[in-house]
Order: structure tokens, then sequence, then C-alpha cells
């Protein structure tokens, strides 16, 4: 079976990834837009509902992870990314639009920067040392004091 895919991008999670969105996962609904525009607004449906499951989205799953931590105040709650496209005057730009959106969507996830180990310098070593010297001078000074007659 011959599957479309509407749009493909690349990740940069230390890697190259390509992403590819699957138009059978997408939803898209044309409703009428919202605001001034006289007839043109109230008979024609130009603006776009997108609709993306990402629960039952067919991507690895940390990036699933890493989108529904990212961006769960635009998750419902059966798992939908609901993208209102509505800036446009013609349907197909408000699609194109939203399918943008989307992709900008996965294209900001914040990827974990991975810690490098450092050794400490010498400078660092010293100071240390010289602290620790200090302290053991110190608590040595609070010992009694036995006098030799």
């Amino acid at each position: 079976m011959f599957c479309k895919f509407v749009h493909k991008f690349c990740l940069n999670l230390g890697k190259k990834l390509m992403i590819k969105i699957k138009e059978s996962e997408l939803r898209l609904s044309f409703i009428r837009s919202r605001g001034p525009g006289g007839q043109n607004v109230n008979k024609v449906s130009t603006a776009v509902q997108l609709r993306y499951n990402i629960v039952k989205a067919d991507i690895p799953e940390d990036i699933k992870e890493r989108f529904c931590e990212q961006y769960k105040n635009k998750i419902s709650k059966n798992g939908d990314v609901i993208i209102v496209a509505q800036s446009h005057r013609t349907q197909n730009r408000n699609k194109m639009d939203a399918i943008n959106r989307l992709e900008n969507l996965f294209s900001d996830i914040k990827i974990p920067v991975k810690r490098i180990a450092t050794k400490p310098s010498r400078g660092s070593k010293v100071k240390r040392i010289e602290s620790k010297k200090k302290r053991s001078v110190v608590k040595k000074n609070r010992k009694k004091v036995i006098l030799d007659e």
C-alpha cells in the first residue's frame, strides 16, 4: 500500500534524524474563519483545523516523550495536538501554514545537553589543599595543651 508523506523534516538531536509525518495521521477539517471579512468569511470555510494524535503517531518514543513534556498545554486529553490556521484567505495556504506550524513544534523540541566531564585545574586543586590544611590547623589548635615540666 502506498503511503503519502505530507512532510519530512530533520531534527538535530546530536545526530540527524528524519521525521516523517504521514498524511493518514493528520486529520484536517475546514471551518469558517473568525473576524472581519464580510460575505466571504460567512460562506466559505477557509480556516483549517489540524489534529495530530501524538500518542498514536509513528515516531520514536523519546521524541514523543519530549514533545509531550514540552507542549503538555497544547495536547488534548485524548492526545491530539490541535492547530488552527486562519490567517490566509485561501484554504490551501492555511493548510500549509498549519503543517508548517506543526513542523515548527517538532523542530523546537529542547534537546538535553550532555555534560562533558572536565578535570579540575591545577590552581583549583592547590586552592582546595590549602583550605584543607588551614582547616586542619584550626582543628589541631582545639586540642588540650599539655605542659611538660
